[in-house]
């Protein structure tokens, strides 16, 4: 199956009463479309030890990577919608580079219309921001690293 093929297939399934499909071809591609929760596409090769292996390896060395690193986390306490300022206009609570106390205020998650101010538990430098305005974030996502 290619793009075009599969990208009709979502279409079509979008525009009937069916919530779900799954399909398995003989030369190991699987397809799975959900809707109605979220449009989940998925095609995947059976038989891509190679693949697997390339991966395993990559978040390997990413894990071995940041325990090495010497940073804290700061990770969402809920599920919400991340700003990283109070108003459109505003400036952004902190950047890259900013020095933040504890308590200081780093971003605002909005939950169930409320408006959480996410505050720094450690002294530091913001090292990274790792959520994007107005993103969706999971609890326990990290959203940001802090350098002592």
């Amino acid at each position: 199956m290619d793009y075009n093929e599969i990208k009709n297939l979502i279409n079509d399934i979008g525009h009937s009463n069916v919530d779900e499909v799954n399909l398995e071809f003989p030369d190991g591609i699987k397809i799975s479309v959900k809707k109605n929760n979220q449009v989940i596409k998925e095609v995947v090769k059976e038989n891509t030890t190679e693949t697997l292996e390339n991966i395993k390896q990559t978040i390997t060395t990413k894990e071995i990577k940041e325990e090495n690193e010497d940073f804290k986390v700061i990770k969402s306490p809920m599920v919400g919608t991340f700003y990283s300022k109070s108003a459109p206009t505003a400036n952004p609570f902190v950047k890259v580079g900013d020095k933040v106390k504890k308590g200081q205020v780093l971003c605002i998650l909005e939950a169930m219309k409320l408006m959480n101010e996410i505050e720094s538990e450690y002294d530091g430098e913001i090292v990274e921001v790792c959520v994007k305005d107005d993103e969706m974030v999971e609890f326990g996502q990290v959203l940001f690293k802090i350098k002592n």
